[in-house]
């Protein structure tokens, strides 16, 4: 969410929505992933030693001894890695300074060990050769503190239900706060292992599958998850608490076998009945979504949820974390199985690669699970949200993408939103559903498993359509801002005759924006779609129409970004011989007059308040015309032009 969007506009928005069947379908349209991320966000500094580049993980186990009613971990955590440096005499590990390391051994040997700055290094005597293949062992304990919503790890009680719960989140740089890691995106663990001991009356939920549940003395349990899948440190995750297990099953076409759908809800009679209908209809979404991006990439595990008290939903490989099974909640978690954690984001300058893609699984679900006109609706309100503010770039610059700038990284309107607007965008451009979710599926082939940047997407982009998409990115997820489309229309027989005028938002950073509009015409023999494709400031469009036009509008269907215009009527225009426009329309300091009219002829304007009085006069070019009406008082005003044969008139509002 960004830091100029407060909890009290929050509130506004939802107060301004009606109450249609599609709205109350969608409650919230500042995803509750996002506006949580952000209210949490960590003050911690992020990993920089260059020592941590000097070996690559292959295989977590964590085996912690957990509970539902506190922060507290203990045990310890094994870590497989291979040597990439020229030499290994020191080991690095990210870990906060507040955890208690016990010991630590090195390929079984008993090591010495140092923390500063929130790292811990393990000396290794003598240095371990290139490529060499090892292993670490670090016994620890400690309580991490809980400091809000994007603590690493949250202890807190569920009133509805009566139960504690305690959860990780360790987005985007927590890990360190409850385990000891490496915090590198782009060092992925070949697989992973999760032991959580907790009391007997409590359940522990993790990645991967629960391949065994062991008793143990004094009354305690281990819950032992395994996961065979390569998996990034901040996806690694725990939930404890007084839990059920409600495991359903999917069956996507194509992959000869069900999917185990693993529920870990709350133990109460009424927890099930109230969210049963809502936990079904995620087999729904893995088929939905296999179909449309790929098969589930972890397929011979599971999907699961845990429930806990947290504000929204954190995508945890194989296992989300959410607070309720709201639809939308559940499809973007969900979503993230494909985009954030099969395809990991490179770097947090590309979080697109995470949220953007989830975000835009919503608009599928509700388009396919739903109706065309929920999708809409939704794509309505995102839109809305992201062209609030004028400016705003998709990549998030390398210099705000770090500790401390978490709401900059998670913003609601730049990385949720116009992300998904984004993808929208490029749908419409390609002008092919089949080839768009080819491309998401080849995407999907390429780097699964691994990370990739926006351009990484771009070039497959390209590649799979044998076009240069640089110029698309550059525009809408490097650059800033949307255009508005002003519009001046007349027919002349069977053709509809436009003049478009596009500006820019934020035109010091991207003054236009080529793309392709959609138009609906409304005519006395019905309505028509026309699309167009926009590649100058001004241009003219002409298009074969039946009937006579009535109306023109934009966008009509959500397809682009796209700030609602003035899309006037030129009267009589052929025969004037001129058609212009006016905008912004209402304005402030200064308007923009475009004409267009014929050779050589000479065109003047003037301007009249609402008792006929003139206020201003002038010739205007062909062309635009900059209008200074900074010294006019507010109201509405006429406008009227003439070449000395033809006169047309226009409203205008000065602010």
């Amino acid at each position: 969410m960004n830091m100029r969007v407060t909890l009290l506009s929050l509130l506004a928005i939802v107060l301004m929505m009606n109450t249609s069947r599609a709205q109350q379908v969608h409650p919230d349209i500042y995803h509750p992933c996002a506006h949580h991320k952000a209210m949490g966000a960590s003050m911690l500094p992020e990993s920089v030693n260059a020592q941590l580049q000097d070996y690559d993980v292959t295989f977590y186990h964590l085996d912690l001894n957990v509970s539902s009613l506190n922060t507290t971990v203990s045990g310890k955590v094994k870590m497989e890695a291979k040597v990439t440096a020229s030499s290994l005499d020191t080991l690095v590990l990210d870990l906060m300074n507040y955890l208690t390391v016990d010991s630590v051994r090195v390929n079984g040997i008993t090591r010495s060990f140092f923390k500063n700055n929130d790292q811990l290094f393990i000396l290794i005597s003598p240095a371990l050769a290139p490529d060499a293949a090892f292993s670490s062992v670090v016994h620890y304990h400690g309580t991490p503190p809980s400091s809000g919503f994007f603590s690493g790890i949250t202890s807190a009680y569920n009133s509805t239900y009566g139960k504690r719960v305690t959860w990780t989140l360790s987005e985007p740089f927590n890990a360190r706060q409850w385990w000891p890691c490496k915090q590198d995106l782009t060092d992925k663990a070949d697989s992973s292992w999760c032991f959580l001991t907790t009391d007997a009356g409590e359940m522990a939920g993790s990645n991967g599958l629960l391949t065994n549940v062991v008793s143990l003395s004094g009354n305690k349990k281990r819950y032992e998850w395994k996961s065979k899948y390569p998996i990034a440190y901040y996806l690694i995750s725990f939930s404890v608490a007084d839990y059920q297990d409600y495991s359903i099953y999917c069956h996507p076409q194509g992959l000869g076998d069900s999917i185990l759908i693993q529920n870990f809800i709350y133990d109460h009679p009424n927890c099930l009945p109230n969210n049963q209908a809502a936990i079904n209809a995620t087999a729904d979404l893995i088929e939905l979504y296999s179909d449309k991006f790929g098969m589930y990439p972890f397929p011979e595990e599971k999907y699961g949820h845990c429930l806990a008290q947290i504000g929204g939903g954190m995508e945890h490989q194989t296992m989300t974390t959410l607070g309720s099974f709201n639809f939308e909640l559940v499809a973007h978690e969900l979503g993230h199985m494909w985009y954030g954690d099969d395809i990991t984001c490179a770097t947090w300058s590309d979080i697109w690669i995470n949220e953007g893609f989830a975000s835009y699984t919503e608009y599928v679900a509700l388009e396919n699970l739903y109706s065309p006109a929920d999708a809409r609706w939704w794509m309505t309100q995102v839109n809305n949200n992201v062209m609030s503010q004028p400016d705003g770039s998709t990549y998030v610059p390398p210099s705000q993408a770090v500790p401390g700038n978490d709401w900059r990284i998670f913003n609601g309107r730049l990385s949720y939103n116009k992300g998904a607007s984004i993808l929208q965008m490029l749908r419409w451009e390609l002008g092919s559903d089949s080839l768009f979710f080819h491309i998401l599926r080849t995407y999907s082939d390429q780097y699964g498993d691994s990370v990739a940047t926006g351009d990484d997407f771009r070039d497959v982009v390209s590649a799979v359509t044998g076009q240069n998409w640089a110029w698309f990115f550059d525009q809408w997820y490097y650059g800033e801002g949307y255009p508005t489309h002003n519009i001046v229309w007349h027919q002349v027989g069977n053709e509809l005759i436009m003049n478009v005028h596009q500006s820019a938002s934020w035109p010091s950073v991207t003054p236009f924006f080529k793309m392709h509009l959609e138009l609906r015409v409304l005519t006395s023999q019905g309505e028509s779609f026309v699309r167009i494709f926009h590649e100058n400031p001004s241009q003219v469009h002409t298009v074969a129409v039946q009937g006579t036009v009535n109306s023109v509008q934009i966008d009509p269907n959500e397809w682009t970004l796209d700030m609602p215009g003035s899309i006037a009527v030129g009267l009589g225009e052929p025969e004037q011989g001129f058609v212009f426009n006016i905008f912004p329309n209402p304005a402030t300091q200064s308007a923009t007059l475009s004409l267009e009219c014929r050779p050589g002829a000479s065109v003047s304007y003037r301007l009249f308040d609402v008792s006929g009085r003139q206020v201003m006069e002038g010739k205007a070019q062909n062309g635009n015309n900059t209008l200074d009406i900074s010294t006019v008082e507010g109201g509405t005003y006429m406008l009227r032009l003439t070449d000395g044969q033809h006169v047309s008139s226009r409203p205008i509002v000065k602010l």
